[in-house]
């Protein structure tokens, strides 16, 4: 079956950076949007910022100037840069597909932790 296999995360000091890869294992049908999700201890997941097929972007407005979303279709990866991280920004990450941008994700990555120190 279709799997998002996720690596990148790791520990970094507060204004570090990192950069998650999410890649599909085969192609994924009736996908038009890919994601980017965390979720820290006691919280909700949420979202991160996301890039839909025909190249719409958002990102939630922490992450606003630091955080970049892009894709290589060749390569069937999904990549968040991560710059200036801050302790906040630590969680658990998971790259998502889903139908559209309003709708959750079908297809989840295994998960990868960033945790930035102070």
């Amino acid at each position: 079956q279709v799997q998002l296999v996720e690596s990148g995360g790791g520990l970094v000091q507060a204004g570090g950076s990192l950069r998650l890869s999410c890649t599909a294992s085969q192609n994924i049908f009736g996908v038009n949007t890919m994601g980017w999700y965390r979720q820290a201890p006691g919280k909700e997941r949420e979202l991160v910022a996301a890039i839909t097929t025909d190249g719409n972007i958002v990102y939630r407005d922490s992450v606003k100037g630091r955080f970049t979303v892009s894709r290589d279709n060749a390569k069937a990866t999904l990549y968040l840069q991560m710059n200036t991280l801050k302790p906040e920004d630590t969680a658990m990450y998971y790259c998502g597909a889903s139908a559209n941008l309003a709708s959750i994700p079908r297809l989840w990555g295994q998960g990868s932790q960033v945790t930035v120190s102070s």
